[in-house]
């Protein structure tokens, strides 16, 4: 432990780029170390831990990257104590390195270059679970919208029922965090709720929210082989897509696509991702409200 009992919180990602029919990863020089290893950084306070990977990969490769899946929490000792690093597969979608004090080289390399470069066993280990999965070709986020108060205080159509201070608090934290995923396409059920919570995201990103009654709880209690089926309608290759939905119908998909994840635990303004190769679900991540 440090010397005031914090364990040092960090967070980063292997970042992935397409080569024909191979990955490349991106690895970093630190030259105060003079080692090789994956992009990583602290957090800054109040930072989550998926913002700050998204960040520090900025910083040290010059890189936009897309998230898809978690891959992992590595803990280890260093020189100021003990830290703890959550990582993040991320696919590079462009940028311009340019050296610093921190990091004066990369190198795109091979799976089994990475596996020979990387100076410390923790990476290669980080890197093992990376490889372990394939990589998506499509990314679903579910998410259930943010909160709206109680539904016995709300005298009108419950369909019109809005988000409340604190929902509308959320939603404009869920804009932050969402946006790492680079999502190209933004879904939701027709409640006002719905939508409100994917309006700050849509405007950060410059996106249309595209309504779908088919992702409502009422359609799904009615028809769920229909929801099911205009779910899996998006999971197109390349494409990533956010889909507010509600308390019935959140749980019930990723239960139905990937069993024994626990879904019925999905609080308002928390969130799946689901990674898909051939419209099959190979990984299934929480993320809790903001």
């Amino acid at each position: 432990m440090t010397a005031n009992g914090r364990t040092v919180l960090a967070a980063g990602g292997v970042v992935w780029r397409r080569r024909e029919f191979s990955i490349e990863i991106a690895l970093v020089h630190r030259p105060r170390y003079d080692d090789w290893t994956l992009p990583k950084g602290k957090l800054i306070p109040g930072e989550s831990e998926l913002v700050a990977a998204v960040r520090e990969v900025a910083e040290e490769l010059g890189a936009s990257v897309a998230v898809s899946r978690r891959i992992g929490t590595v803990r280890y000792l260093f020189a100021e104590g003990r830290k703890r690093v959550t990582y993040w597969a991320m696919q590079y979608c462009g940028g311009d390195f340019v050296p610093s004090v921190e990091v004066d080289e990369i190198a795109w390399v091979s799976l089994s270059r990475a596996r020979k470069q990387l100076t410390y066993d923790v990476d290669r280990g980080v890197l093992a679970d990376f490889a372990a999965v394939p990589v998506p070709d499509s990314v679903l986020i579910l998410l259930r919208h943010a909160r709206a108060g109680k539904r016995s205080a709300w005298q009108g159509d419950d369909t019109q029922r809005p988000l409340d201070s604190n929902g509308r608090l959320q939603a404009e934290r869920l804009a932050v965090e969402l946006a790492c995923f680079a999502p190209q396409y933004i879904y939701s059920a027709d409640p006002r709720r719905c939508v409100q919570t994917v309006e700050p995201l849509a405007v950060a990103l410059d996106l249309h929210v595209q309504i779908e009654p088919a992702f409502g709880d009422e359609f799904f209690v009615d028809a769920p082989g229909g929801t099911h089926t205009a779910l899996l309608a998006l999971a197109k290759p390349g494409r990533v897509s956010v889909i507010c939905s509600q308390g019935l119908t959140v749980p019930a998909l990723v239960d139905r696509l990937g069993p024994g994840m626990e879904a019925s635990d999905t609080r308002k303004g928390a969130w799946w991702v689901l990674t898909l190769v051939d419209a099959d679900v190979v990984t299934a991540d929480h993320y809790d409200a903001p």
